[in-house]
Formats: C-alpha cells, structure tokens, sequence
C-alpha cells in the first residue's frame, strides 16, 4: 500500500470517498472477562476506492447507495478544524497525566475493571494503575484521551491504516467509523482536519460535530442493519 495516497475525502451532503486500497473491516465491541474488547465482525470486499455512508440511511451498510440524494441529507461540517493540543484539557495524577480534547464515541473502553481512566490517573501512584490508565486511554479509539507521562511524551497505540466499522450490540447499536494510523481527512470544503492516530467518524447522520462521531448513535439507537 502506498501511504501517500491514503485519503478520505468528505463529499459535500453525500459520502466518505475512500481511496488508497485502505483495509476495511467490522469490528465488534463485547465485554468479556471484566473488559472490552474487539472481536472480528463481518467481511467486506476490499478495493483502491469506495465510498462509506455518512447519513445512516443505506440499505447496503457500510457502503453508500446514493439514499444521501433522495432523504436530502444536510451533512454540514460543524466540528471546529482545530488542533487536539488546543481544545485538551490536562489532568496531572502522580504518576501519569492525561489529555482529554471531550470528543466521546462512546466505545466503553474507558471503563476498567478498577475504575475509569480518569480515575486511574488521580491514583496513578503504583504502576499497575499507570499501565491501566495507559491500554485505557490508547484504547479510546476517538483519540479523545491520551496518556503522556512525566516528561511530557505522548503515549500512542501502533496503528497500520485502516477503518473498522464498529458494531455495539451489547448497547444494541451500530457505532461510528473507527479511523487509524494517520489516514488524512479532507473537509468538503478542500481543507483538512488535524491529522491523527485515531478518531471516529460519524455514520449514523446525527453527530453534531460532524464529520466526528459525538456518540449520538446510542441516543438515537442507531442500527445499520435494514
């Protein structure tokens, strides 16, 4: 694959064009032995180029069917095009600080076995609670938290390009578009947003931060299947 082409381009009230051959996949969020995690869902035919619905209206999940044209969806970019730096907030623990920048796809995998992620930090003061607090924030698959430590390093997941579609059955509804390994996003207005290891876009046409995902499928029970 080559990394120069990856892209997903925002089409203005339409789809997610997708281009660079980027690996497409269902990802699938249970809860087991007192954690979450990802099990693999279904598989979708691989190509250079396809478009991903971003109205929530396809009969033809993920892919888009043109039912953007037809309902007159109004996807208008209200995410605001600046950097996670800028919009964080910092929380200092004793062992371990985290960046919170609020944008929640509400994934769950803040929640551990011990307390949630914001609660590790504040007793960060044993490394058991530093290394939970670290594999919860670089679970966060919207980016929203990150793990840096006492000298200032932000702590990230290895991550290859690549787009889950994600699948919340427990919460009996269909999650955002997981995006990884720093795959530009372009707006439909030709610029483009800060460049990350993870966010999650949203597919369920009701976000109010589009293109992200502010986990308004779980308010609304979005489904994707028809």
């Amino acid at each position: 694959m080559d990394k120069k082409n990856y892209r997903i381009k925002i089409l203005k009230n339409g789809p997610y064009l997708v281009t660079g051959n980027i690996p497409l996949s269902e990802k699938i969020i249970r809860y087991v032995d007192k954690k979450y995690k990802y099990i693999d869902g279904r598989k979708f035919p691989q190509s250079e180029k396809y478009l991903l619905c971003r109205c929530g209206m396809t009969k033809n999940t993920p892919f888009c069917d043109g039912t953007h044209v037809k309902i007159g969806f109004d996807g208008t970019e209200t995410a605001p095009n600046n950097t996670y730096e800028s919009r964080s907030e910092l929380l200092e623990g004793p062992g371990i600080d985290l960046l919170d920048d609020k944008r929640c796809a509400l994934a769950w995998f803040c929640h551990r076995e011990k307390g949630d992620v914001w609660e590790l930090v504040m007793n960060s003061d044993n490394e058991e609670n530093i290394q939970e607090a670290i594999r919860g924030a670089c679970e966060c698959p919207s980016g929203r938290l990150v793990a840096r430590d006492k000298q200032g390093n932000e702590i990230e997941p290895e991550y290859e390009p690549s787009i889950d579609i994600i699948q919340d059955y427990q919460m009996k509804v269909s999650g955002g578009i997981f995006v990884k390994g720093r795959i530009p996003i372009e707006s439909s207005d030709g610029s483009t947003y800060e460049i990350r290891n993870r966010v999650v876009l949203c597919r369920c046409g009701k976000s109010h931060n589009k293109p992200f995902c502010d986990g308004t499928h779980v308010k609304v029970g979005y489904i994707d299947k028809k």
